[in-house]
């Protein structure tokens, strides 16, 4: 068996080394990292089937130990650096066997950090785990990895710039496609098996709406069939060993006036004003305001309530974003490493990029032509 690494050895002692640091700041003697990004990330462990039991034991010395399902032991040996693992299999007390490996490995009055806000750790198993463990304390550290993994090295930018490209193979195919007689389930198709084939680990697209949905974010395809004078809402989500770069562009079926045309154009240089202020050390309203007051101040719409940016990076369904965004309220400041996908949205238009934060400004890793697409081809 060869090993499939996502990154170096050396990168994982690192995240390591920062995580086990802030262990003993916070004077805790271990984590239990149930986020499945946080395991993927600290470890190297991937597996389609994280939404099983799993999580990792971090000691604040030493290697961490691997909890998982005996039937992920060869992506156990494929991708996770640390060899340490205890398994249960489906005909065990998983709760029993997990309570076993925690005080094995880190005894029973342990101050053991949790990651409160991990969904694979229901309430039924959180429960488990404290009347299990009654001699230790147990606190919540939701916060404690989750914002180390807002800065990204560069080789987790590498995969998103791949990402980045996928996600414009995805757009041109619809812009090939989009057209009168063309159902919303085959432009899914069409997007999707061009983002596969440009290096998408998984299809996406994202949202992808038409007709009356396409004035309200968060549309799924259907089989509704596209008409003359359509707005299409599409947005492709593709990713790269689970990094994700996502962009939106504006589509009308057939015509478009020329209101249309002007809306585009002024929602594309609000969105370059806000993004030319993102560099290191502004603060995250700068450019938000930039958006609100842009859309409001032009009559686009009577409010804007919906976040302007958002981190991505490492993301594991069913996360859809990196929980750092930009809002009225946002009193955190850009910072080198950081990439966020950033949208502006009216009128059933959408226009975003996926950006990276650099020493100077940004870089866009999405670089689709940015306008309003006009698509006149039939079934």
């Amino acid at each position: 068996m060869q090993t499939a690494y996502w990154f170096d050895r050396s990168e994982y002692l690192a995240r390591l080394a920062r995580v086990q640091a802030e262990l003993r700041r916070r004077r805790l003697d271990a984590l239990l990292a149930f986020l499945p990004e946080t395991v993927t990330w600290l470890t190297g462990y991937f597996t389609r089937g994280y939404g099983t039991f799993q999580f990792a034991i971090v000691p604040a010395d030493g290697e961490p130990t691997l909890f998982c399902r005996d039937v992920e032991e060869y992506y156990l040996d494929s991708t996770c650096v640390f060899a340490d693992r205890v398994m249960w299999s489906d005909s065990d007390d998983r709760i029993a066997v997990a309570l076993q490996a925690i005080r094995s490995r880190v005894g029973r009055s342990s101050a053991l950090g949790v990651e409160m806000n991990a969904w694979v750790l229901n309430a039924e198993r959180w429960e488990a785990i404290k009347a299990g463990l009654p001699e230790a304390r147990l606190v919540n550290q939701s916060d404690l990895v989750t914002p180390m993994r807002f800065i990204k090295s560069p080789a987790e930018i590498a995969y998103q710039r791949r990402a980045a490209k996928a996600a414009e193979a995805g757009m041109r195919a619809a812009v090939d496609c989009i057209g009168v007689g063309v159902s919303e389930r085959r432009l899914a198709a069409e997007v999707c098996a061009a983002m596969v084939r440009a290096g998408s680990d998984l299809p996406g697209p994202g949202v992808l709406s038409s007709g009356e949905r396409a004035f309200h974010l968060h549309g799924g395809y259907s089989d509704r069939v596209l008409e003359r004078g359509d707005v299409v809402q599409l947005e492709v989500t593709p990713n790269s060993r689970h990094y994700h770069a996502r962009f939106m562009r504006p589509f009308r079926v057939a015509k478009a006036t020329e209101a249309d045309h002007r809306t585009v154009e002024t929602l594309i240089r609000i969105q370059d004003a806000a993004i030319a202020e993102v560099r290191p050390g502004v603060r995250a309203r700068v450019p938000d305001a930039i958006y609100r007051d842009g859309v409001l101040s032009a009559g686009l719409r009577e409010t804007y309530t919906n976040k302007t940016f958002y981190s991505v990076g490492l993301m594991l369904q069913p996360n859809g974003g990196e929980p750092l965004e930009a809002h009225p309220q946002a009193d955190w400041s850009f910072e080198p490493g950081m990439v966020f996908h950033t949208y502006v949205l009216a009128r059933g238009f959408g226009m975003s990029e996926t950006v990276a934060v650099t020493a100077e400004g940004t870089e866009r890793l999405t670089t689709f032509p940015r306008q309003l697409f006009v698509c006149p081809a039939a079934a």
